[in-house]
């Protein structure tokens, strides 16, 4: 098996995002700390662990659709649908940690929420196995959403 160079391109970018987002979060603890949450909110160390599975994941996904013979323009939609989805997602973090916008994060967290089935049913006809690789980041923003929405609630 060859090693690609979209290997690593795949990978740095979700890093990227990774890094990115944990980076914005990490700025606006201190306010999370402050705010009311439900009892059943989810450790911080719970979180961090699920996203790193999440984006590694996703780059395992990208890469496999990547490397798939795929019509250009198909390809293309695929790609502007990672590019929303991955952009949507530093963007919760930012109205959330950076801007303490609870509401309007928890509108932004469905829009990601919507971005990532949106994604995985454009990769499925490229690759099914990819587009289940997804399943466990579309279940997380369903659940991260309608945590958004309680936590706007109780503040």
């Amino acid at each position: 098996m060859r090693i690609k160079t979209n290997y690593f391109m795949v990978s740095l970018i979700v890093l990227s995002v990774a890094l990115v987002g944990s980076s914005i979060t990490s700025s606006g603890m201190a306010w999370y700390r402050s705010i009311n949450l439900p009892a059943w909110t989810p450790s911080g160390a719970i979180i961090g662990f699920v996203w790193a599975v999440i984006f590694f994941l996703l780059a395992a996904s990208m890469i496999v659709v990547w490397n798939q013979e795929i019509p250009p323009k198909k390809r293309r939609s695929i790609v502007v649908a990672f590019g929303v989805n991955i952009l949507l997602n530093v963007f919760w973090s930012f109205l959330f940690f950076s801007r303490h916008l609870i509401a309007a994060a928890a509108v932004e967290s469905g829009l990601l929420c919507l971005s990532v089935f949106w994604l995985m049913s454009s990769i499925r006809p490229a690759s099914r196995f990819a587009a289940r690789l997804l399943w466990l980041y579309g279940l997380w923003t369903v659940f991260a959403t309608y945590l958004t929405y309680v936590i706007w609630r109780l503040n």
